[in-house]
């Protein structure tokens, strides 16, 4: 009703975006559909060096730009100061946000779209931001066909903004439940149409082949980094323009700006890792891991703190920290620890926290770096989970893996939290072939079954150092795909989890 009465009145819209990759196409979300219907819009997004969220300094640009309404996406519930700043000045704020709503008896906004708030009837939870922006765009729609708003001018089709939502839901680690499944495989089938003049460039950019759909790894691994770049060492201004960019020139420029940025956050997010690992080493054998040092890029801790997760198993706070001695920081958590409750519970440590059960941010004085490791630490093992193994799905023969069950099994997409792909488990394959490729990280292989003398194609990401050797016997876990390769589909086994010597009885993984 608020943005209706907007758009009648003629008031200028203000759009804020957090500078993640939910944030911004969140933002160019409500900015495309409200500028399709007639808005006057104005858009911002948050700077990393400016701290987390909507800050007063946004606050004041937007009533500078003489909006009447401000609607701040992927921030904001915690954000008070600064919509206080603009109740004072009479404009109004919309938040449309999916962070956690912290213990409150009132909140400043105008409305607080959030499906974290106590009195929430709505029965899904785990909506990104953009998937919320989506939803308001499509009833604030239903709202004024009804008030006849189309009678003199187009109607939209939400449905032509879900590559926006696919993109963002991906990037974010949303679960791959409930409307999010249906948001993404209907975005990811828009998105391979490569009608949004951005989103077709930086696909190119990614070397994303034009003639295969478009599908989840592609957003993680290529997109959503690009995408992310910008935002993580300062301005994600870049990353907007190329999401709103309406030629093949504007999205041109925006994604060169995007690829620079992506570059640079290479490089550093290797010399960081480098250096976060001895750091975590020298720290002991912990259940999780916090580590901070100064002249870090706080930009980078966040994937940083996922890289570390990766290696080590275990949750990991990265904290830089700056000559003033206060750091900001980035946690990230495997499957079983919260840890937006890990840093609730450690409040009393912090400046500041925010964020959701997979991933944080934090901001802490320098003198209270240790005590937060030792709380963090205390909260992980408290929470540890004895695994047994690997958990599959079942239980094959290598020669009972067809191109017709990894079709079968790939209907099931998409894939991601809350939906993970099935894993299968082959007892006793014999390995005919063997190299490392890459870097050497990776390891790619021919496997035979000895039952029924087939062999298949196998790749294991990241697995290079636990190469068996031709002639090895090994049980493994793995995922059967199908691959484009010069126009030809083939069955490829994505091997997670290698054992060397075979089980001799019981598979040592966990059904």
């Amino acid at each position: 009703d608020r943005l209706g009465r907007a758009l009648r009145g003629g008031e200028i819209i203000g759009i804020f975006g957090d500078y993640d990759v939910d944030g911004v196409t969140a933002a160019a979300v409500l900015t495309t559909f409200l500028r399709g219907i007639g808005g006057r819009v104005v858009r911002r997004v948050a700077r990393r060096d400016a701290g987390y969220g909507f800050d007063e300094a946004a606050a004041a640009w937007f009533a500078a730009e003489g909006c009447g309404v401000v609607v701040t996406v992927d921030c904001g519930t915690s954000d008070h100061p600064a919509i206080l700043l603009l109740r004072r000045r009479g404009i109004d704020t919309i938040v449309v946000d999916h962070h956690q709503v912290p213990p409150s008896t009132e909140h400043p906004a105008f409305s607080l779209l959030n499906p974290h708030r106590a009195d929430s009837r709505y029965p899904f939870r785990g909506l990104a931001s953009v998937g919320l922006a989506f939803f308001l765009a499509a009833a604030l729609r239903t709202a004024l066909r009804a008030a006849g708003w189309f009678a003199a001018r187009p109607e939209p089709d939400p449905r032509d903004l879900l590559d926006l939502v696919a993109v963002g839901t991906l990037a974010d680690l949303a679960p791959l439940t409930d409307e999010n499944r249906i948001l993404v495989q209907a975005g990811l089938r828009e998105l391979g149409r490569r009608r949004r003049p951005g989103l077709a460039a930086l696909l190119d950019a990614a070397g994303v082949p034009a003639d295969r759909p478009v599908v989840e790894s592609d957003i993680g691994w290529k997109l959503g980094p690009r995408l992310n770049a910008p935002g993580r060492l300062g301005d994600a201004e870049p990353a907007l323009a190329l999401l709103l960019a309406e030629t093949p020139a504007d999205a041109a420029a925006a994604v060169a700006a995007c690829e620079d940025a992506n570059a640079r956050r290479r490089a550093l997010q290797e010399q960081m890792v480098e250096e976060a690992l001895v750091e975590a080493e020298a720290a002991g054998d912990r259940a999780a891991i916090v580590v901070a040092r100064q002249g870090w890029h706080p930009g980078v801790a966040g994937i940083v703190a996922a890289k570390l997760v990766e290696k080590l198993k275990k949750p990991a706070a990265v904290i830089a920290l700056d000559e003033a001695g206060e750091g900001r920081g980035s946690v990230r958590t495997l499957g079983g620890f919260d840890v937006y409750r890990a840093l609730a519970a450690c409040r009393d440590k912090l400046v500041r926290y925010g964020g959701h059960a997979q991933a944080a941010g934090l901001t802490v004085s320098a003198e209270n770096v240790a005590a937060l490791r030792d709380g963090f630490a205390a909260l992980a093992e408290a929470q540890r989970r004895e695994a047994a193994g690997l958990e599959v799905d079942a239980v094959t023969q290598l020669g009972e893996v067809t191109g017709r069950l990894a079709e079968e099994i790939a209907s099931l997409a998409p894939f991601g939290p809350g939906n993970a792909a099935p894993i299968l488990a082959a007892p006793g394959a014999v390995v005919r072939e063997s190299r490392r490729v890459g870097d050497g990280t990776h390891l790619k292989m021919t496997l035979e079954c000895g039952l029924h003398a087939t062999a298949h194609a196998a790749i294991g990401f990241r697995l290079g150092d636990l190469d068996p050797g031709v002639g090895a016997t090994v049980d493994v876990a793995y995922r059967p795909e199908l691959s484009e390769w010069r126009g030809e589909r083939r069955l490829e086994l994505h091997v997670c989890a290698i054992l060397r010597n075979g089980c001799s009885g019981a598979l040592p993984f966990s059904r």
